[in-house]
């Protein structure tokens, strides 16, 4: 490990920081160590997450709220993930392009991810990058995720506040009311208003709202945008604001913050013990193997998960020695 990047990381220079990013992306062998030196350093940035369907906005409102917070003083990191083509491995991380005004920022910090696989709307190491970001000293982090529709829950679990957008004409009334929409969204963004039917999109939004009762006892603000013009822009700010002065005079703010740990901590041990079923020796064909036999009905799929965990060496109840740990 090389000390000098942590240094420089914590100093909040960009090139140390895209460097170990890379680092961290790539799964390379150092990068828990980095983690580690950073994590005590991190706590201190505000996490927005933006998510909604392709088409609605996403990276343009990104642009516009961060040019926002950086005209208010604050250092901006944005986390832009884009999905991962499942048949050529390849992803067009085209966001730099989109938020060209950003780029030029030296307040602001712009990367791209792919998913890689990964689901949930966000890359595997997504919450990695968000500690780097945060112990580097960037104020506000704004994550834009992959927007696919129904599968974006995972955001809630990564940013402290969640923005999801909506479009006049493409729907989104409805795709609103399915499972997992309303419950993650802190904030409403009607984007493009400037369309036709943006006053039912809103009436029927708002009559949603009113429908869902949180434990937190925040009522989601419901804020109308045409980002490319800048229109709204101010006002949803202020939305997200006073999101995060609630969240800051409630006990929820910290019950929140050990749930995105805990959720944190289980995808490591997962991934943990998946690589070590991976990285034992002969494992790798032997899957295929199993895989093939499972089809033909020849063995069943929780047998072969118990041989798996079995060659891995690792226990349900785990060795107590680390995660991925093999006794």
């Amino acid at each position: 490990m090389n000390a000098d990047i942590v240094e420089r990381v914590l100093a909040g220079e960009f090139r140390a920081v895209a460097r170990l990013i890379t680092i961290v992306e790539n799964g390379l062998p150092d990068a828990a160590e980095y983690l580690r030196e950073l994590f005590p350093h991190s706590g201190r940035s505000f996490t927005i997450g933006i998510t909604g369907a392709p088409g609605s906005g996403k990276s343009t409102l990104v642009d516009a709220v961060g040019a926002h917070y950086r005209s208010l003083g604050r250092r901006v990191g944005i986390i832009a993930v884009d999905p991962t083509s499942p048949f050529t491995g390849g992803a067009i991380l085209g966001d730099r392009i989109r938020m060209q005004s950003r780029s030029l920022d030296e307040g602001t910090f712009i990367r791209s991810m792919a998913t890689r696989g990964h689901l949930g709307g966000l890359a595997r190491t997504t919450a990695d990058v968000l500690t780097v970001l945060d112990a580097a000293g960037f104020d506000v982090i704004l994550i834009e995720t992959v927007g696919v529709g129904q599968d974006e829950v995972e955001i809630v679990r990564t940013a402290q506040a969640t923005v999801v957008l909506l479009v006049p004409g493409m729907g989104d009334d409805i795709q609103a009311m399915k499972a997992g929409i309303m419950e993650i969204g802190d904030i409403f963004v009607i984007n493009k208003s400037d369309h036709s039917g943006v006053e039912r999109v809103e009436a029927e939004l708002k009559a949603l709202l009113s429908m869902c009762a949180r434990r937190d006892a925040w009522i989601p603000a419901v804020v109308r945008t045409v980002a490319s013009e800048g229109i709204g822009i101010e006002n949803c700010v202020q939305a997200i604001e006073k999101y995060r002065n609630h969240l800051a005079g409630s006990d929820l703010q910290k019950s929140r913050a050990v749930q995105v740990q805990r959720d944190r901590l289980l995808e490591l041990v997962r991934a943990g013990i998946m690589r070590g079923i991976m990285d034992a020796p002969g494992l790798r064909d032997r899957i295929d193997e199993m895989a093939a036999q499972i089809a033909e009905r020849r063995l069943d799929p929780f047998t072969a998960a118990e041989e798996l965990l079995s060659a891995g060496k690792f226990t349900a109840r785990g060795t107590g020695d680390g995660i991925g740990q093999k006794n």
